[in-house]
């Protein structure tokens, strides 16, 4: 294989690891190489990156990333078809595997996005979270996610339950994809697909925040329920964020009403009083919330991964699909692992808007939990 410099690196590895893991769909070898000469000189230069799913390449992310010197080297896998539940992905090799557990499911739908990054075939990969795709799969891997303020980016759901996002090694390589998808990479090509979009005046450098950070600490959002382990994993991470100076826990917690009904009444379109009345009651509380304190902490999923025949009864969004509703930013941070290997994520959440913040206090975290730095 030609050199390619990064994107040529990123390919060997993809070679090498994919047939186990599962991750790609397409790889895109002979596109990559030649993308990577042009954009040599481009902000980003060169940096390979991974979409999600077949279509991935023509979100308004992929083509900001692009035009920023962003080489894109293949489409990540999504679920397939045959059964309900959206955890998992299918590749073109197989069913994509958890890197830490190969008996695991990765979570999904930004299944095999996530797999890409957490054995670094790639430094960030493209996804999309309508009801914690991105989260999901970033706790379940040991990587970091985001999903953005839901309008902050188009869509790629009708239902604008959708947001676009990003999985990656840690916070400051996130902060990468958002300084470009929101206009912080400076002029690349006279073709930019993105010029002259809005979202170009929203701040896109992420500062480290002024600690301890205020933060509301909520195990379950009052009606879900964790598995005691990941709990006890969550609550020892918070402890430690505590100890290091970096959040000051109010004395509060955060209860919300089970969003379950409200979150497919609007995917279905067939909204009803009782949905609208949980939407409104839970918008009301969280406003409330983040007038006092900038960050909430909760576990992102209730349970850890499971295997590839299906999670039962369990619904791994319980604790995220929630904020896909009321539009808030919010991020997984790898808070530890279980006694069996399986990573366990710290979700944290911010006001409307404040995804660039958000970062920055990601960072602060990740300093004080893992480290993780390029």
């Amino acid at each position: 294989m030609a050199d390619g410099g990064e994107a040529g690196r990123a390919l060997e590895r993809i070679g090498r690891e994919d047939p186990r893991l599962c991750a790609f769909i397409e790889v895109w070898p002979a596109r990559a190489l030649a993308e990577a000469e042009r954009a040599r000189q481009l902000p980003l230069g060169g940096m390979p990156f991974a979409v999600k799913g077949r279509t991935g390449i023509r979100s308004y992310a992929a083509r900001r990333l692009i035009a920023a010197g962003g080489v894109p080297v293949g489409a990540t896998s999504v679920p397939g078809p045959g059964t309900p539940w959206q955890t998992w992905g299918l590749g073109a090799h197989g069913r994509t595997v958890n890197p830490w557990r190969p008996d695991r499911t990765p979570g999904g739908s930004s299944a095999g996005s996530a797999v890409a990054v957490a054995a670094e075939l790639v430094e960030l990969a493209t996804g999309s979270d309508g009801a914690g795709s991105v989260r999901i799969p970033a706790a379940w891997c040991g990587v970091f996610g985001l999903k953005t303020t839901n309008g902050l980016l188009p869509s790629p759901d009708r239902s604008g339950l959708a947001s676009a996002g990003v999985l990656a090694r840690s916070a400051v390589h996130a902060e990468t994809y958002l300084r470009c998808v929101l206009g912080g990479c400076e002029p690349t090509t006279a073709d930019d697909p993105a010029a002259g979009d809005p979202t170009t005046d929203v701040p896109t450098t992420a500062k480290l925040p002024d600690l301890p950070l205020p933060a509301v600490f909520s195990p379950g959002l009052g009606y879900a329920e964790v598995d005691p382990e990941v709990e006890s994993i969550v609550r020892h991470a918070v402890r430690r964020l505590v100890g290091a100076g970096v959040v000051r826990l109010v004395d509060r917690t955060c209860a919300l009403l089970d969003p379950r009904e409200a979150w497919q009444a609007v995917r279905s379109g067939e909204s009803s009083p009782a949905a609208m009345e949980i939407r409104r009651e839970n918008d009301l509380r969280l406003d409330a919330l983040f007038a006092r304190a900038p960050l909430l902490l909760t576990p992102t999923t209730p349970n850890r991964p499971h295997g590839h025949n299906g999670p039962g009864e369990l619904y791994s969004t319980a604790l995220t699909w929630a904020f896909n509703l009321s539009g808030h930013p919010a991020a997984s941070v790898r808070a530890g692992f279980t006694a069996d290997g399986c990573p366990v994520g710290l979700q944290l959440v911010a006001e409307r808007g404040a995804d660039v913040s958000l970062l920055g206090m990601a960072r602060a975290v990740e300093d004080a939990l893992i480290a993780v730095r390029p």
